[in-house]
């Protein structure tokens, strides 16, 4: 009989399998752990006294100020180390200088202070960009002429944006604008102002993406305008990042962490792995992934009509 055993022929040693065989081993052995403080949770603010369901993002929604407060506590409760506030501003307020944006006591602002008085334990994160306070919906200022948008005149606003969210209680400013030198000119501002405590996480490498749909409508800033749309003005591919670019995305986040960013951003996430996998690897800062609102949208609408298994899709 042993013989007949021998003669069979080698088997592996080393068997993989073995520590897939029950769930207790899989856990022991898991290379990464998904919890609820690996997550941001993004929430949409506005100015009135009902929540308002976003459309495009089925189960997602502009929040009351008052809510937005019950949110905050129901992220502290769950465990979700931060919140990302994003504010959809009444269209009176608008105007081609997003002049809103400066406002100490915008809508932005009195929800920072909202919640850090609700939720003290929850971290701040607010998006420095001009596109929810802008009448033609561009992330900065258009020189009217031609539609060009202007870089460094764009950088002195998102400084003051910036101050004004940090003295509300913003622990975190998120420049998302893609304006070249923008990082390092709010990280000199927040320091001259005291703020040296408050962090930037920069979207680093932002591209000029499709997904982004869902997200203007709940914002509001889904119709560009621009004189001339072949060459580019109507969408945003004049300031954020070509899709076809991967190089141009670590010298990006280069620039963006010699400025003096603390974290570093791929936006958006799925169809950027390579991105985000090649940022991790070469810099080793903190990097996150936005999982955007078309990418949300595409899974709702396939979890809706069945096609795939909400929770198990995505953990």
């Amino acid at each position: 009989m042993k013989n007949s055993i021998a003669a069979c022929g080698s088997f592996p040693a080393t068997r993989l399998r073995r520590n897939r065989q029950a769930t207790w081993t899989r856990n022991l052995v898991r290379e990464h752990q998904f919890t609820p403080h690996d997550i941001i949770w993004p929430l949409f603010v506005h100015d009135q006294k009902e929540n308002a369901a976003i459309g495009s993002m089925p189960g997602v929604f502009r929040h009351s100020l008052k809510d937005l407060v019950v949110q905050a506590k129901r992220a502290e409760s769950l465990g979700i180390p931060a919140v990302a506030l994003f504010p959809a501003i009444d269209p009176s307020l608008k105007n081609a200088q997003g002049s809103e944006a400066t406002n100490p006591d915008n809508l932005v602002c009195r929800s920072i202070r909202a919640v850090k008085e609700a939720a003290p334990g929850v971290g701040i994160i607010c998006d420095v960009a001009l596109d929810p306070f802008t009448s033609h919906g561009h992330d900065g200022l258009l020189r009217e002429e031609d539609g060009v948008i202007l870089n460094d005149e764009t950088v002195k606003i998102l400084c003051e944006q910036a101050i004004v969210q940090a003295r509300s209680g913003c622990d975190v400013i998120a420049p998302s604008d893609m304006m070249d030198g923008r990082v390092g000119a709010v990280r000199q501002a927040l320091d001259q102002e005291g703020f040296t405590h408050v962090a930037i996480l920069s979207y680093a490498a932002k591209y000029a993406s499709a997904f982004y749909g869902p997200f203007r409508d709940a914002i509001g800033s889904n119709t560009l305008t621009g004189k001339d749309k072949a060459r580019g003005f109507r969408d945003k591919s004049g300031y954020q990042m070509d899709p076809a670019n991967t190089d141009e995305a670590l010298r990006e986040v280069a620039l963006d962490i010699q400025e003096g960013a603390d974290m570093v951003m791929v936006k958006p996430g799925l169809p950027y792995l390579d991105v985000l996998c090649r940022v991790k690897e070469t810099f080793a800062v903190p990097t996150y992934a936005y999982q955007v609102s078309g990418e949300y949208s595409m899974l709702s609408a396939a979890f809706a009509a069945g096609y795939l298994d909400r929770k198990r899709s995505i953990l």
